[in-house]
């Protein structure tokens, strides 16, 4: 499967419930809940039109993405989601794989991306394909770390 470049006339509905299909295993996990509950397809329009949007499968039946966004020096990737039934494939590394050329295109140095401190799984991939832990951040209104920052220089 190659990956293409969502474009911001598409239905965003698809995207949204793979992305909420995709991360429904952290409910209950995570502390604060995932922003994908409040994620919208007007959302996703707009980080189509602003940023990228990257996806694995047809329009209406997608089954993985991520967003990426320009932060020079570094190229974010967020909402990397791989649906249930397609996970252990590769996708997320050919996903990661799109990034990293994105990001030389864009003429940036690195990627970053964030994970919730609770989802020690996501981290082992993560390192697994060469990103490193470079910080640690807490969301608003939280005196821990809830996230960790890793980063993969190009």
């Amino acid at each position: 499967m190659t990956p293409r470049q969502f474009t911001p006339g598409e239905d965003p509905a698809p995207l949204l419930a793979l992305i909420r299909e995709s991360f429904a295993y952290m409910d209950g996990r995570i502390d604060p809940p995932s922003s994908m509950h409040r994620l919208t397809g007007a959302d996703i329009a707009r980080q189509a039109a602003t940023g990228e949007i990257w996806v694995i499968g047809p329009a209406p039946a997608p089954v993985a993405c991520t967003f990426l966004t320009p932060k020079p020096p570094a190229l974010y990737i967020g909402k990397l989601a791989v649906a249930q039934a397609a996970r252990g494939k590769g996708l997320a590394r050919l996903l990661i794989g799109t990034a990293e050329a994105r990001a030389r295109a864009l003429a940036l140095t690195a990627l970053t991306l964030q994970a919730r401190l609770e989802l020690t799984e996501n981290h082992a991939t993560f390192r697994a394909l060469g990103f490193v832990q470079t910080a640690e951040t807490a969301h608003p209104g939280y005196g821990r770390t809830t996230s960790l920052t890793f980063t993969k220089v190009l």
